[in-house]
């Protein structure tokens, strides 16, 4: 299911390498997303990969985005990741 965040801030998109993509290598980008209301809605550090990471989103653009939470623990530590499975650009 797709919601509708605002873009708080988007880093450069970096190559890394992956055993999944063709070539070895895909682009990756982190970006800031939060929920639409008031000045305390609850924001998302949301990581982007391949044609999504390299698009260029600004301070205040709307976005549809259906993100994807996963865990992993590791040495005794629990980690979430927080994926951006589709994001686009409202009008």
């Amino acid at each position: 299911m797709k919601s509708l965040f605002r873009v708080i801030k988007q880093t450069e998109p970096i190559q890394v390498s992956s055993q999944k993509a063709e070539g070895g290598m895909i682009s990756k980008s982190t970006i800031v997303l939060q929920e639409l209301g008031g000045k305390y809605e609850n924001t998302y550090v949301v990581t982007l990969l391949g044609n999504a990471a390299t698009c260029q989103y600004y301070l205040g653009d709307l976005v549809f985005a259906a993100l994807r939470f996963s865990t992993r623990d590791y040495n005794g530590v629990t980690y979430q990741d927080i994926m951006a499975n589709e994001i686009i650009k409202a009008n």
